[in-house]
């Protein structure tokens, strides 16, 4: 976010902000004075006069089905899909929004324009503006499940920033673009599952090409009609690619010889084209593959050597011509390998079927492979005993071996698929030989390619949905974003194998989560193989309500379009195809790139003073020896009909019976469990009214006396401040102790921070560490922050979440942007740009210029390398608090300040604050904050 706000047609400014006042050299001063004055809870208007852009009005008024938010005539204001810095627009994304109509030459005005994403929206049709190269500035072009036609314009090879460019999945016609080879930034190029025609271009002195593409990574062009020899020329040894597809065109010719310099190659697919010849006999010099398919051509000469190719799991060969050869010595040598397809005649459906010459005994430690799951070795000359072994790969699902002339089987234990119909073995029928099961083609083993997986609930019981909702794993009826992941080369075949399917579960919602997306869960099934791809259908959920908003659905679209996602490896390269979303909530901007949320969270350092003397009090009471009747039982004399003289005094909040509370939260399910602590569990509920509210269970370890809980809750009645959450009331029934609280679904540390006048250096970030601190013990409130990656799966929060939290906050000082801005994770950036070996760690573009870029800023270095070890994916790899004071201390002595001008050692405090039996003021001077956050106040009893 830019650090402007405007009130009354005035600009803010850093010089009015009396932040210069120090020298921009004291880094320590700049970045406190930076975040005091940003004041990100205010609001998102930029405080830069909107100019019309008359580009994206055109566009609304060629387009159908825009979203109902665009309205008037600033696209900047508050248009769903649409960044802008200052009156410019710089990001488009509108995935899944039913749109219809064209793209208008008109495109060409929204000349800052960095981002393009109209994914899966099948009523945009016609061709691409020649226009479109006029888009200097554009980084990512995705326009991925249109409709559009036509040739691609030549002028895209004008974009010369284009780091990704996808346009598969459309209607394209014409060849590729020799002018592609003019765009030396690009990473990603995907063309496939279009009409393309016509040969593959390469530079001829002339023209450009594709071998031009030195730092390109991804070639997708399969399932076009491209046609002609691969050229020699398109492959060097200075590419970096690691995937080649080009399966399911018309290639001819030979495959060329320097593929085997492009030593980076991970995925290489020529299959079902029309290629001829000998396999290069440098493919072997391919190490880093892992998935080689060659099948349906009509390549000869010898079986290719791959030996060396140690990674290789996923190796298809079938339907070739190969001469005559044996049974290759490499197949026991693959390690790696999970499948292998050797069979060699055209398909086993046809009627006259042309004999194939790989001959002689299989090898018994093939099958010891320690990865192999399937091999395929139909319609050959394979001959001779069949022995499996005892030694065979606990991962072997099936084994075809149809149509061979093996003429012995040796039986062992191995009891998964195995087919040796029509070989000699299955015909001698006087034996009896011929009825075994492996000589019959089940049709199980026929439709392998099917899987029946689906996601199924998490320790919860579905319950009935309205029309058109879904139950999701979480057992939420909501509405989910649906669509397909498309998988080009997965490197196994078992589609029953539930393991990956968990994992990719598991990958796919952290990745969201990670990138501060509302999404509950994710949701696969119907993996299917046919008839050249793994398909499965993918639902994911929204987080605590029954449906997203235009803004989450254009994020959630990108992350997946642009490949922000990474699965598991073993699933490899993938595309979305994203369904239309139809059952849009209303859109708030404000909860568009905040985190999780956690129901339990309070905002105000006021309450958690408050909570932790309380806290205090109870520790020490719990020490003292036992009181009268009346003092441990406070309540044994309330109804909770009638007030009398031992009941609580409450303030607005209310009792709840056990028996209720366990109805609202579904038995306490874990499926409602949102954090955890010291102190116990939090779970969100459903009142009968529709109200949410969040539920803090204690643990046995952690209850207080009864008088203390009293005590407590008639405190917490009567606290009024506009940053806290609300009691709702109190459950203490069968020696359980339960506090309800007002569901709060936004609100966070940052908008505390917002506005603060901060004067001494650094003091915003000692006044951040001492609420992080308080906010961790036992009977506090959880952050509402920025969560780490494993909050995602344990539902844990832990010390190093804080610290987590506050790294983000950290890398906010000195960028002055949000965490989640256009799109983009501001962790994630600054990891991928930084550079130690150069200057100011090479962040010049994401650093915010009003630190003073052009001075040498002291300790700035430090502070960097404190933020990244504080968003560590792993806890264990970072710092503690106490560390991360102690740091701070140094970097203001390294920066020439006085850490402990005006306040006791923060390190040592934080360090104190851990002892159970230390004492805290609200107005001790530690702990006190120039700018604090306004009075509460407490009604009197």
């Amino acid at each position: 976010m830019s650090p402007w706000s405007q009130q009354e047609n005035q600009v803010w400014s850093f010089e009015d902000s009396g932040c210069l006042n120090n020298g921009p050299e004291d880094f320590g001063v700049f970045a406190s004075c930076i975040q005091a004055n940003l004041g990100y809870g205010s609001g998102r208007q930029s405080g830069l006069m909107r100019d019309s852009v008359p580009g994206l009005m055109t566009l609304k008024e060629d387009w159908k089905n825009t979203p109902p938010g665009w309205k008037g005539s600033d696209p900047c204001s508050d248009w769903e899909g649409i960044e802008c810095t200052g009156s410019r627009v710089t990001s488009i994304k509108l995935s899944s929004m039913g749109l219809e109509g064209t793209l208008s030459e008109e495109i060409q005005n929204l000349s800052e324009l960095q981002t393009l994403d109209l994914s899966y929206n099948k009523g945009l049709i016609g061709k691409l503006p020649q226009s479109i190269g006029n888009l200097k500035k554009l980084t990512n072009l995705i326009l991925v499940g249109c409709s559009f036609s036509g040739p691609i314009p030549d002028t895209i090879g004008s974009l010369e920033q284009l780091v990704f460019l996808s346009l598969n999945s459309n209607k394209f016609s014409g060849g590729i673009p020799p002018s592609i080879g003019n765009l030396p930034k690009l990473n990603w190029l995907d063309m496939a599952d279009n009409n393309l025609e016509g040969p593959i271009p390469v530079s001829n002195g002339n023209t450009s090409g594709l071998d031009m593409l030195l730092h390109t990574k991804h070639f997708h062009f399969g399932k076009n009609k491209l046609s002609g020899e691969i050229p020699e020329k398109l492959f060097n040894s200075s590419m970096k690619l690691i995937h080649v597809l080009f399966e399911s065109n018309n290639l001819t010719g030979k495959i060329p010889s320097t593929l085997g310099l492009v030593q980076t190659l991970e995925v290489v697919r020529f299959d079902r084209n029309n290629l001829v010849g000998k396999v290069p006999s440098n493919l072997n010099s391919l190490t880093n593959v892992s998935e080689l398919y060659l099948s349906n051509n009509r390549l000869s000469g010898p079986v290719p050597d791959i030996t060396g190719m140690n990674n290789l799991a996923y190796l298809d060969m079938s339907n070739n011509s190969f001469d005559v050869s044996d049974i290759p010595t490499w197949f026991s040598t693959l390690t790696s390998l999970t499948t292998l397809y050797v069979s060699l005649v055209i398909a086993l459906f046809h009627l006259i079927m042309e004999r194939t010459k790989l001959k002689g005994e299989l090898p018994v430690d093939l099958f010891s492979l320690p990865s192999l799951q399937t091999v395929v070795l139909k319609n050959n000359q394979v001959n001779g005993t069949l022995d499996i072994g005892t030694t065979y790969s606990n991962q072997l699902q099936l084994i075809d071996l149809q149509y061979n002339s093996i003429t012995e089987y040796k039986k062992g234990l191995y009891s998964d698929t195995l087919i040796l119909a029509n070989n000699p073995v299955c015909q001698e029928t006087e034996t009896g030989t011929g009825t075994e099961s492996y000589c019959k083609v089940s049709t199980d083993s026929q439709s392998d390619s099917n899987s029946s997986y689906t996601t199924l609930p998490n320790n919860c019981v579905s319950s009935p949905c309205h029309a058109n909702q879904i139950s999701s794993p979480n057992c939420r009826c909501a509405y989910p974003y649906t669509g397909s992941l498309e998988f080009r080369a997965p490197s196994f075949s078992d589609l029953g194998n539930k393991s990956k399917y968990k994992e990719l579960e598991k990958k796919l919602l952290t990745s969201f989560q990670s990138d501060q997306l509302l999404v509950d869960s994710v949701a696969l099934s119907n993996p299917n193989s046919e008839p050249i791809y793994l398909d499965l259908r993918l639902k994911v959920f929204p987080y605590g309500r029954d449906r997203f908003n235009r803004t989450e659905i254009s994020e959630i679209g990108f992350l997946l379009s642009n490949q922000t996602f990474k699965p598991p490896k073993y699933f490899g390269p993938f595309v979305f195809h994203g369904d239309e979303y139809e059952n849009y909530g209303e859109t708030e901007k404000s909860k568009s790139s905040i985190g999780i949320i956690i129901g339990a969270a309070a905002g105000g350092s006021v309450l958690v003073l408050l909570l932790l003397l309380v806290g205090v009090y109870a520790f020490r009471q719990k020490r003292r020896a036992e009181r009268s009747s009346e003092i441990s039982r406070p309540f044994v004399l309330w109804d909770a009909n009638k007030i009398s003289a031992g009941a609580p005094q409450l303030k607005g909040a209310r009792w709840f019976s056990y028996e209720e509370l366990a109805k609202y939260t579904n038995n306490f399910s874990t499926a409602n469990e949102i954090g955890s602590g010291g102190f116990g569990k939090v779970y969100r509920g459903n009142l009968p009214t529709g109200e949410l509210i969040a539920i803090k269970k204690s643990e046995k370890e952690s209850k207080q006396g009864g008088r203390e809980f009293k005590t407590e809750i008639e405190l917490l009645s009567r606290v009024h401040h506009k940053n806290l959450v609300s009691l709702v009331g109190f459950c203490f029934e069968n020696n359980e102790q339960l506090l309800i609280y007002e569901y709060v679904p936004n609100g966070s540390l940052k908008d505390s921070l917002s506005g603060m006048s901060i004067e001494d250096p650094l003091r915003i970030l000692k006044c951040t560490v001492y609420y992080e601190m308080l906010l961790r013990m036992d009977f506090s409130s959880l952050v509402q922050g920025y969560l780490d990656p494993e909050y995602y799966m344990s539902q844990q929060l832990t010390e190093k979440s804080d610290v987590y939290s506050f790294g983000v906050l950290m890398l906010e000082l000195i960028t002055a942007r949000t965490p989640i801005e256009k799109g983009k994770y501001i962790v994630r950036e600054v990891q991928k740009t930084l550079d130690k070996n150069q200057g100011l760690y090479n962040l010049h573009r994401l650093l915010d210029p009003s630190i003073g870029l052009a001075t040498k800023l002291r300790g700035f270095e430090k502070y960097v390398d404190l933020a990244l070890r504080c968003v560590e994916e792993a806890g264990s790899d970072r710092p503690t608090m106490s560390e991360v004071v102690k740091e701070i201390e140094n970097i203001m002595e390294l920066a020439g300040l006085n850490p402990n001008a005006d306040s006791a050692s923060a390190s040592a405090s934080y360090e104190e604050v851990s002892k159970p039996s230390s004492h805290y003021s609200p107005n001790n001077e530690t702990f006190y904050c120039s700018g604090a956050f306004p009075p509460s106040q407490i009604e009197p009893q």
